[in-house]
């Protein structure tokens, strides 16, 4: 069975851990290793052709130094944001 996976959200999710993890200073590599993740699994998560777990989301929190419920606001907040914008340029 396969489930849906929301495009829209990916593409919250990986930006936010992208600018989150420049914010910080850290290659991909950098914040596999503080994740205890493979770089390219966290490059699959930046290109939003991967949806993380919920033990990933949490390893990813501890590796960029944030609660997990501080970086799921951020991804709403960016979400609501991209779809607004989306919303704006439709109607333009």
């Amino acid at each position: 069975m396969r489930t849906h996976q929301d495009p829209e959200l990916l593409q919250a999710f990986a930006a936010e851990i992208r600018a989150r993890r420049h914010a910080a200073g850290h290659s991909q590599e950098a914040l596999a290793f503080h994740c205890g993740l493979h770089r390219s699994f966290i490059a699959r998560l930046e290109l939003a052709r991967s949806s993380p777990s919920i033990t990933v989301l949490f390893r990813l929190a501890e590796g960029l130094a944030t609660p997990p419920a501080t970086l799921v606001d951020a991804v709403a907040v960016r979400l609501r944001q991209e779809r607004a914008a989306r919303a704006q340029q439709s109607d333009a």
